[in-house]
């Protein structure tokens, strides 16, 4: 099956030791000019920055640290946390990661130190992968079988559907709600990914998991929400009786 890409439109001076990341990690993309820029802003003490800053990252932030920590109302302690982090440290800020790369490293570091000392912590490397392992991308009942004339070639190949049709607000409803139904490391990959339009190395760096496992995980959640897309599209299809 193919990849779904879908159609949404995408202070003090301390550094508080183990939890302020400087090293940007090997591949991971430097920052910006338009960070430099916030980041200046930030440092003037520019409340407008700050506020920018939150719009464009809280909401993602939130539901990051909840990977991590056993409720929501954790989660939000954990950004708050960060926000404090990043104000107390934007002045050590050496730009050899984005400024993303730098604020996700501080969340998903305070995020885990918070779930170890409750006893909820289990590294998103494991949620990747939990219960995955032989999961198939694709229904086996979709191809054909062993004694048919073409063994595992479409029993009802995927057809394409016309833009206009996805974009409609019903659709789109399915598609969201296919996301909501994810499994956690999927939906948070496929969101990242899809949704909010960061890079693959972005993904990888923020949730501190590999390229390739990332790969994966997008891969099954894009499948996932395809054939919850073509149930609602092209029933007859997904049924196999096309």
């Amino acid at each position: 099956m193919t990849s779904l890409a879908l159609p949404l439109p995408p202070l003090a001076n301390r550094e508080d030791a183990g939890l302020m990341p400087r090293v940007r990690s090997k591949g991971s993309s430097p920052a910006t000019d338009a960070d430099a820029a916030l980041v200046a802003r930030l440092r003037d003490g520019d409340e407008s920055a700050f506020a920018e800053l939150i719009d464009l990252y809280g909401a993602t932030m939130l539901r990051v640290a909840q990977m991590y920590v056993r409720d929501r109302a954790t989660a939000e302690e954990v950004v708050q946390e960060t926000w404090l982090a990043v104000l107390n440290g934007i002045e050590r800020f050496e730009g050899r990661s984005s400024l993303k790369t730098w604020l996700f490293r501080i969340l998903t570091n305070r995020a885990k130190t918070r779930g170890e000392r409750e006893g909820r912590m289990l590294p998103f490397s494991a949620l990747a992968g939990a219960g995955e392992e032989d999961e198939p991308a694709v229904d086996p009942d979709r191809f054909l079988g062993p004694d048919s004339a073409e063994p595992g070639a479409w029993a009802a190949p995927p057809r394409a559907w016309p833009q206009d049709k996805i974009l409609q607000k019903e659709t789109l409803g399915v598609i969201q709600m296919a996301i909501e139904d994810l499994p956690d490391a999927q939906r948070e990959v496929i969101r990242l990914r899809d949704v909010e339009g960061w890079t693959p190395m972005e993904v990888a760096d923020a949730l501190e998991i590999t390229d390739g496992n990332q790969r994966v995980l997008l891969h099954r959640a894009r499948s996932k929400v395809r054939a919850k897309l073509e149930m609602y599209l092209d029933p007859d299809v997904a049924g196999g009786t096309a």
